[in-house]
């Protein structure tokens, strides 16, 4: 929902809306109310309601759709970098690990320690996933990236790859760089129909 749509819906003037996303503690019991009504969603949601518990507890929305995501929506979620997860098969089974991650040339590019299971998936075929979810709009979205892990060895790469600034939100030395050479991209969206 665009911010003009937003407006709309709660009876107020995208400017006035602009200054409250700019300016939250301003926001009126009125005006929190109204909000809440074209949201389709509680006060107590708008205030932060549950935000330390897992995303997606508030259920589906009203009327929702489950929708694939085209390859090239796929790669513009992934473009800004941020936090995902690399899926591993260890001896127990299939695990999952955080990682922050950034683009490179289209390919995903973490860092990890050398030590690290992930480190040990060099060569290997690793599942990728990232996802937004938006509790407040019952709106979300997750893209999957399947292929083959290879750790960065070329300085010339490795300079590049450093260049992108990936941190990890772990600290600590994180050396060694791993790049997954997309094989197979795929996501889905769910919205809410209003």
């Amino acid at each position: 929902m665009s911010r003009e749509q937003l407006a709309e819906a709660a009876g107020m003037a995208p400017g006035y809306l602009e200054h409250l996303e700019e300016h939250p503690a301003e926001v009126t019991p009125a005006a929190l109310l109204r909000l809440s009504r074209a949201l389709d969603v509680n006060v107590a949601v708008l205030l932060g309601e549950g935000v330390s518990l897992p995303p997606g507890r508030g259920g589906a929305g009203p009327h929702p759709v489950l929708q694939a995501i085209s390859d090239e929506e796929c790669e513009r979620l992934l473009a800004p970098g941020g936090v995902g997860r690399v899926v591993l098969v260890e001896e127990r089974g299939p695990v999952a690990f955080p990682v922050n991650f950034s683009l490179l040339d289209g390919d995903i590019l973490f860092r990890t320690a050398a030590a690290s299971p992930v480190a040990a998936a060099d060569g290997q075929e690793v599942g990728f996933e990232v996802d937004r979810i938006d509790d407040a709009l019952h709106e979300g979205w997750s893209v999957l990236v399947t292929g083959r892990a290879r750790r960065l060895v070329d300085p010339d790469e490795v300079a590049r790859a450093r260049a992108l600034e990936v941190e990890p939100w772990a600290g600590g030395d994180r050396e060694v760089y791993l790049r997954l050479v997309p094989d197979e991209v795929s996501g889905r969206r769910i919205r809410v129909e209003r």
